[in-house]
Parts: C-alpha cells; structure tokens; sequence
C-alpha cells in the first residue's frame, strides 16, 4: 500500500486560540476521493488516530487530525485558568477544523470520523451541516442513566474523584493517575456531571445556537461501538444521535466475536490490527455509503 506524506498544520478558531493537528495526504498516483476530519474521545491526543488517518489517506481519502484545546500539541500552557467547556470542543475546535477542511477540499466532500466524545461533539459545530457522511465510533456524553447497572458506581466513583481533585489542582491532573491525558477544569466536571439534555449546560442564546446546529445537520449518520463498550450503550448511542433530527442515522452494536475477539471496549477499534476488519468497513461508508 503507497504511503502518503503528512504535514504538521495549526488552526485559528475565531475567539483566537490555536489548535495544532496534521494532514495526511493522499499519495501521488491514487485518486483524491475527498477529505476525512477525525476529532478524538474526551483526554485522548490526536496521535492515537494517526495510524487510522495514514490508512484512509492511503485508501484515497486525505485525513485531518488535531488535538483539542487544552489537550496534546494544543495545551497552551498550564491548565489551571484556563476556561473552556465540553461545548467548546465543538462549537469552536471541531468547527474551526472543518471550516479549514471544506476551504481545502475543493469540489470533494468532506466527512468525519468521530470517537466518543468526537461523534457526538460535531453536531455542536456550524460546519457540520456541509459534511458529507459521518461516522461515530462509541459516541455519547456520558449521561450516567444511559450506562448498565455495574458500570454506573464506576462512573460516579471516578466523577467523585475528578471534582475535589479539581477543585485542588485548577484542572484533573489524569497523568498523575495514569489515567491519559489531563483536562482542563470546565470538561472534566461537564463529563462528570453530565446532564440528560447537553445543551442545558450552555446558558441562554449559546444553548439555542447549539441545538440551531445540530438541527442543521442532514449527513447521513452511521453510528458505531461494541457491544462491550461501558459508554456506548444503545440508550446512550440512541440519545445521542437524537439530537441531529434531521440526518438520517443508523445504530450498531457490534460484536468482539465477529472480529476474532472477546472484548473490544471503547478503544480498540482503532488498533491496526482492525485494518483488515473494522477499518475497511469504515472505508466503504465514507467512501461509498455501505456497511456490512
């Protein structure tokens, strides 16, 4: 399989900070297909999805990954005062990176891969409604109601951990507990106190544009995760394509069996030894709108 070449990219969103991510470009002698932005689960760096990103990118379709503000290569700098929400991952970072991806892509769609967070986050965001197909892999908002019984004491035990330490800290200190990546103070409590409506924890007119964006969305919307998966349940999966009404969306579970595995969990997927399983299934949707 060619390999394409890849290039370290910064992004301006509008209220002036700066995201870092890179593109992976479609090698020379293999037709461009069109432009995939993947946007990451909740403490996860934009690394983690490179592999997958090279494998699209090999397969036709250039692929864009960025980390979050607050997170990976767009940190900046020390976490504690800094102000920032679960929504603005959304309405401001995922937003400003399909903006930069519609301007580049010319006449070829422009689709999107969400992981957890990811695939819900993007409805969130103004561009989301020129997107061409999107794809959700595990993607919700962590309402503790929507988990099963057994997973619902672990939610709130580590959410009982995440609030003091932030409260001591200025921000959840995840390395210190080798626990990935840590987050800025406002999305670490918004994923622990997730509410049963999102959009309640934005106030007045900022709640109405997001749900405006989320109604804009009319991609069709295939959304993914294992069966195993302790976030993704379909209560969980089904709430949150809800709130894109007007895309046509289609819920799967998937089965650890059918790809040789016991478990697979929330983060598996994208592992390379999915190249030849997952990921090509993944590759026929945004290439070409099936699933099997």
């Amino acid at each position: 399989m060619e390999v394409g070449t890849s290039e370290d990219l910064a992004f301006a969103c509008l209220d002036g900070r700066e995201l870092h991510g890179t593109l992976f470009e479609v090698p020379d002698g293999t037709a461009k297909l069109g432009t995939v932005v993947i946007a990451c689960a909740t403490a996860v760096k934009a690394g983690y999805y490179h592999r997958y990103a090279a494998f699209l990118a090999a397969n036709g379709l250039a692929a864009v990954t960025f980390d979050y503000r607050g997170i990976g290569a767009s940190r900046g700098g020390p976490l504690r005062g800094q102000k920032m929400r679960w929504y603005d991952w959304g309405s401001q970072d995922i937003d400003t990176v399909l903006a930069w991806a519609m301007e580049h892509s010319g006449d070829l769609p422009v689709h999107f891969v969400g992981h957890s967070f990811g695939g819900f986050g993007v409805g969130l965001a103004a561009h989301a409604s020129g997107l061409g197909r999107i794809l959700t892999v595990g993607a919700q908002h962590a309402y503790w109601r929507d988990f099963r019984f057994r997973d619902k004491a672990a939610h709130w035990g580590r959410a009982a951990v995440t609030v003091p330490l932030v409260a001591v800290f200025g921000y959840f200190p995840a390395k210190r507990l080798n626990m990935m990546e840590d987050l800025p103070a406002g999305v670490a409590l918004d994923w622990a106190r997730s509410r049963r409506d999102f959009t309640t924890a934005a106030a007045g007119t900022r709640r109405a544009t997001l749900r405006a964006h989320q109604a804009a969305v009319t991609a069709p919307i295939l959304a993914v995760a294992p069966n195993d998966d302790s976030y993704a349940t379909l209560p969980a999966m089904e709430r949150a394509v809800a709130y894109t009404p007007n895309s046509r969306a289609r819920v799967v579970h998937l089965r650890p069996e059918d790809y040789g595995e016991s478990s697979l969990g929330h983060f598996a997927l994208f592992h390379s030894r999915y190249r030849h399983t997952f990921w090509e299934q993944t590759l026929a949707w945004l290439r070409d709108g099936t699933w099997d």
